[in-house]
């Protein structure tokens, strides 16, 4: 593997009502740091990618496997050591807070990934309804964003491309749920593939 293909980013999908998305989240920028790469976050909405690919979210919580999920989500966290609390409004739409995360990224990346995390820690710490406007906005105006800038981006057509064009994108590359990691062309899905990930980039393969 040459040089410039050992420091292309990492691609990031994820869904902010998803709970391995958040538990990766956490982790995936201090694991690529550790090796030298960055990493390029791609928030999506599930509803688009299962509807294209014909699935169906796993955790109902009802099913024995939607049960198993339920807890394992709980004790994966307590395993990587990240702090987390079942929302009790679970799954919710994400489009606002995606939307919000593009038009901040078109501003300043940095800012935009302070968002996203205070996005995944306010649905599974806090237990606010990300889905609604208000909560996405609140976040956002205690990062210092102008809320009422961010308000009239929300409902921007050219924003709303910029989401869907993004899913658009996740489906051609090949994603299928949420977390989704692409380096150098290789796929891992889930946030229990870190170990394999951080080996990937130790290793330059395997």
């Amino acid at each position: 593997m040459n040089e410039t293909a050992e420091k292309a980013p990492l691609d990031f999908w994820f869904d902010f009502s998803s709970p391995y998305g958040y538990l990766l989240a956490e982790k995936i920028d201090a694991v690529a740091a550790r090796h030298g790469r960055k990493v390029r976050w791609h928030p999506i909405l599930l509803g688009i990618i299962f509807q294209a690919t014909g699935s169906r979210p796993p955790a109902d919580g009802i099913s024995s496997k939607g049960q198993y999920m339920l807890h394992d989500f709980a004790r994966s966290a307590r395993h990587m050591g990240i702090p987390y609390k079942m929302p009790s409004r679970f799954p919710l739409p994400t489009q606002n807070a995606a939307r919000a995360y593009y038009w901040l990224h078109g501003q300043d990346c940095a800012l935009a990934r302070q968002f996203a995390h205070a996005v995944y820690r306010a649905f599974f710490v806090t237990d606010l309804d990300i889905s609604s406007p208000d909560t996405v906005l609140e976040i956002a105006a205690n990062l210092g964003v102008d809320r009422t800038a961010l308000a009239a981006a929300l409902q921007s057509p050219e924003i709303k491309a910029r989401l869907k064009d993004e899913c658009t994108q996740a489906l051609a590359a090949g994603v299928f749920g949420s977390p989704h990691v692409i380096i150098d062309g290789e796929h891992f899905f889930g946030a229990d593939r870190l170990p394999q990930i951080e080996h990937w980039l130790e290793s330059g393969g395997f």
